[in-house]
């Protein structure tokens, strides 16, 4: 979810023109709208992609991250120079015809969920929270391996959380960490209403300590997946640690990897935006991962353990 779990958590200030009003729709807002530059040429659709030796299940998930990347390409432009720019919008704005279509005819927003997504973009910093489609996206992986077990780190009002615990089995079990005890309870009741409050154990600590503990208590390998959307200057810990955490062929997300697109050039003195374009070289280089970087929201990557 939103919420940082180790420190508070480092939010970009928003764009001119104040906080995105929330949509009353069916489909799902998304924050301020990128400019309108020229597409990409066409045979940036037609390169190649690697085959890779993977179990069934991650060969399946490798099909549906395909589709929704060559989905992100689709709806890319290409960059223009990053000077002068506060942001770099891969995706075109919320209120493209396209766009529009696309979520409407792709999302499958439970009605709790829906209402938890709209309640958490009136709070303060809520529009930095995953977005719909990646929720869905995660939601739909962790069901394509039969998924049990999932950490999900930075809960904020649980909105992730929620997600994940409706798409596993009745004896499923999310562990969510958060150091706020406050946004979680503004959620609370919508897990209730989703019959999924049994299935979401929520650790008020900093994530590291719940993330050791569970590594002390002999847990290491039987996660099947992990989100990871808190603070970024302790990013890199929270990826070794899940990771270890993670069984073979569990699913490890990260958020906010594009980090508005400061991760081209940090700016002097931005630690955040330095720890995020560090962790994406490390796992650029890790052999012990599949990966896929998608154009959605702010950057999401998924690691496959292999």
């Amino acid at each position: 979810m939103v919420s940082e779990t180790a420190a508070p958590r480092t939010v970009p200030p928003p764009p001119q023109g104040g906080a995105q009003r929330v949509r009353e729709s069916e489909t799902c807002p998304r924050s301020s709208s990128a400019r309108d530059l020229p597409p990409p040429p066409a045979r940036a659709m037609t390169q190649p992609v690697p085959r890779l030796s993977v179990p069934a299940a991650l060969a399946l998930g490798s099909a549906a991250l395909g589709a929704a990347f060559a989905t992100g390409l689709f709806l890319g432009r290409r960059w223009p120079s990053w000077r002068g720019l506060r942001e770099l919008r891969l995706l075109p704005p919320e209120d493209s015809p396209l766009w529009q279509y696309l979520l409407s005819r792709s999302m499958r927003e439970h009605p709790a969920l829906r209402s938890l997504r709209l309640l958490t973009l009136e709070q303060p910093q809520g529009d930095s929270m995953i977005t719909c489609e990646q929720a869905q996206l995660l939601a739909n992986l962790a069901r394509l391996i039969q998924a049990k077990k999932a950490l999900d780190l930075g809960t904020f009002t649980g909105y992730s959380a929620l997600a994940l615990a409706l798409a596993l089995p009745a004896d499923g079990r999310v562990v969510t960490c958060e150091v706020d005890a406050q946004p979680p309870e503004l959620g609370r009741p919508l897990w209730r209403q989703a019959e999924a409050e049994h299935k979401i154990d929520l650790r008020l600590k900093p994530a590291l300590e719940t993330l050791d503990e569970l590594l002390a208590a002999g847990e290491a390998g039987t996660f099947d997946v992990a989100v990871v959307d808190a603070d970024k200057e302790n990013c890199a810990a929270y990826y070794e640690r899940c990771l270890q955490l993670l069984r073979p062929g569990g699913i490890l997300a990260v958020l906010r990897v594009l980090w508005h697109g400061k991760v081209l050039q940090p700016p002097k003195g931005d630690l955040a935006a330095e720890c995020v374009r560090n962790l994406n070289e490390r796992i650029r280089r890790d052999v012990r991962v599949y990966i896929s970087l998608l154009p959605l929201g702010d950057g999401l990557t998924l690691a496959f353990k292999i």
